[in-house]
């Protein structure tokens, strides 16, 4: 009997020992989140600027935020420029590598698309400057939180009409295309609360300051700078170029008004331009009265439409309220192709190209999985349903697409497979071929996705 009620205390002891084991590890939280954020000036000094830029509207930044987990570290970098050729890419993220020894597969480097950067520019020190925004993040890296929300904001709009008077397609605001208005706003804010950066994610090209012939930021450096003076620059706004390939921002006339001055100067010289725009505002006459005073007003509508989006971001935080410090940390990335073609003629919109065969085009995606939130990527300027298709189809809860990001394809932009039917700037232009990357981009990107989570599509 004494063996018998020995043997039954030594069970219940063994049994309550394990129980309050089992407790201990359910209760103890996986390695906790770590945030660093920080920007860099890159703005180029005024005599290393070349023609036909000849000042500085405002300063232009690389911004990088840096997430660490325990086990795993990734960068996600933010970089006022028009775009990031695959090569200059390259590079760059060998130097955030060298820098702060996270792995290359682990960044995403985005472009905000502005406009009103000359492309091209490049250099030992420019790109080291967009590095070391990165490594400065790291070096800042505290324990922290990340919340997710969304709102939305209609400065943006689809960009591709029938022309009332020629019946053809061209560029102007349509009301009834399709344009995701979606703001997706990530939140990184320390334990105590305070916020230590703001990601966010939205579709429009940053094209308002575009015939400036200044550095600018355009609207995402205002938007940007509105959010960092919000808080006293104590936290680093970073946007996210969303699917902008065929969205404008909505308040443009002014640079339909300027094209117009354009076409006319130019028709005196007895050069059409009507339908193949010369770049920047090359042709414009800036000592016209007219011309001032639409440049004036575009300086204006830039800080306007920044600072709505900035209220926007800031409407989206205040009602963000489930933050985790302890969410999963992946990354991945690879290439697809999709089959080439080479436009034989010439001409920005309205008639249909002619082509031939080329050779096929390699497109990079990217993947970052935050907890619940899917970061993806693409290289290129994607068109707008194909990140609306690939939110509906992807497996998270929350999911966002940024666009321009580790490179620049050579394909041009991207269409969705409906607008290949139509003769847009963008479609004619393209090096794609109808049919194959809509479903490659999504396809690529749910297969990250799925993989992350050990899942079947």
């Amino acid at each position: 009997m004494k063996k018998l009620l020995n043997c039954t205390i030594s069970l219940l002891l063994t049994g309550l020992i394990n129980t309050v084991n089992l407790l201990m590890a359910q209760s103890t939280p996986p390695a906790s989140l770590s945030v660093g954020a920080a920007k860099v000036d890159i703005t180029p000094a005024l005599n290393d600027l070349k023609k036909p830029y000849f000042g500085i509207n405002d300063n232009i930044y690389s911004r990088a935020v840096v997430i660490n987990n325990g086990n795993t570290t990734v960068a996600l970098v933010s970089v006022d420029i028009g775009g990031i050729n695959d090569e200059m890419a390259d590079r760059i993220l060998a130097k955030v590598t060298a820098l702060s020894g996270i792995p290359t597969r682990n960044i995403l480097i985005t472009a905000t698309h502005t406009h009103s950067v000359p492309f091209g520019i490049s250099g030992e020190a420019f790109e080291s400057k967009i590095a070391s925004a990165v490594k400065q993040a790291k070096d800042k890296l505290q324990p922290a939180r990340v919340g997710y929300g969304e709102g939305v904001s209609y400065i943006n709009v689809n960009r591709n009409i029938i022309d009332p008077d020629t019946r053809r397609w061209w560029e102007g605001p349509n009301y009834d295309g399709p344009s995701d208005k979606t703001v997706a706003v990530v939140t990184f804010e320390s334990l105590a609360g305070k916020p230590i950066a703001i990601y966010y994610n939205y579709a429009m090209h940053g094209v308002i300051s575009g015939m400036f012939d200044q550095v600018s930021g355009d609207v995402p450096g205002a938007a940007s700078r509105y959010l960092e003076n919000n808080f006293d620059d104590e936290a680093v706004a970073l946007w996210s170029t969303g699917a902008c390939g065929d969205q404008n921002p909505i308040y443009y006339q002014q640079t339909y008004d300027l094209r117009e001055i354009r076409v006319k100067e130019y028709a005196k010289r007895g050069i059409d331009i009507s339908n193949k725009m010369p770049p920047g505002g090359e042709g414009l006459d800036r000592k016209d009265p007219k011309v001032i005073k639409l440049m004036e007003q575009q300086k204006q509508m830039l800080l306007s439409m920044g600072q709505l989006l900035g209220e926007e971001v800031l409407h989206v935080m205040r009602g963000t309220k489930r933050k985790v410090s302890n969410p999963v940390l992946q990354a991945d990335q690879r290439i697809i192709t999709c089959p080439g073609r080479k436009r034989l003629d010439e001409g920005r919109a309205g008639y249909a190209g002619t082509y031939e065969d080329a050779d096929s085009i390699p497109i990079r995606l990217g993947l970052i999985r935050l907890g619940d939130i899917a970061f993806t990527a693409v290289n290129g300027e994607v068109f707008n349903p194909i990140s609306t298709r690939l939110k509906k189809e992807s497996p998270f809860a929350n999911t966002l697409m940024t666009t321009l990001t580790n490179g620049y394809a050579r394909s041009g932009y991207i269409p969705h497979d409906a607008a290949f039917g139509t003769y847009t700037f963008e479609v004619v232009s393209s090096r794609l071929k109808p049919g194959f990357a809509e479903t490659a981009i999504v396809n690529g990107l749910l297969d990250m996705m799925y993989a992350s989570l050990q899942l079947k599509p």
